[in-house]
């Protein structure tokens, strides 16, 4: 039996592609399968995250490619931020339809998660693929950061 973790949107959470507290937010949810190594969501973005042209707009996409690849961590429980990040725009992303989004991990390096992800319309064209490279932090990062600034 296949192992799914769905990670819903938490009420704290800020985050603004994935977080329940940011009234701004996308609060995207995404499927964790832990015997495929993969985050998996399935969304219809909406008419808020179109860009000029109508389709969605390219910030929009790195944020859905990069929560799609950044869920992989809680596979191994580990906490890591976003290093680097490129996107390859393919073809235009939909607002108003399904989209299909897939993160996995490529390798591990030390304290970097290198990781891919791509956006899928229904029938399975790539709309546009990610690659990023996370660092793993530890528990304390962000309270050290808060207190030196």
């Amino acid at each position: 039996m296949t192992k799914i973790l769905k990670l819903e949107t938490q009420a704290a959470n800020k985050c603004f592609g994935c977080g329940g507290d940011n009234p701004a937010g996308m609060r995207l949810v995404f499927d964790l399968d832990f015997d495929a190594q993969r985050a998996r969501g399935r969304f219809v973005l909406g008419s808020s995250y179109a860009g000029g042209a109508g389709f969605a707009h390219g910030g929009i996409i790195a944020v859905v490619l990069d929560e799609a690849m950044g869920k992989l961590s809680k596979l191994t429980e580990e906490k890591a931020v976003t290093g680097e990040l490129s996107i390859e725009y393919r073809k235009p992303v939909p607002v108003d339809k399904e989209i299909v989004v897939e993160g996995w991990q490529v390798q591990a390096v030390g304290r970097y998660r290198f990781r891919a992800g791509e956006i899928r319309d229904a029938a399975g064209n790539v709309l546009a693929r990610g690659k990023a490279r996370f660092v793993t932090i530890d528990e304390n990062h962000f309270d050290r950061i808060r207190v030196a600034q």
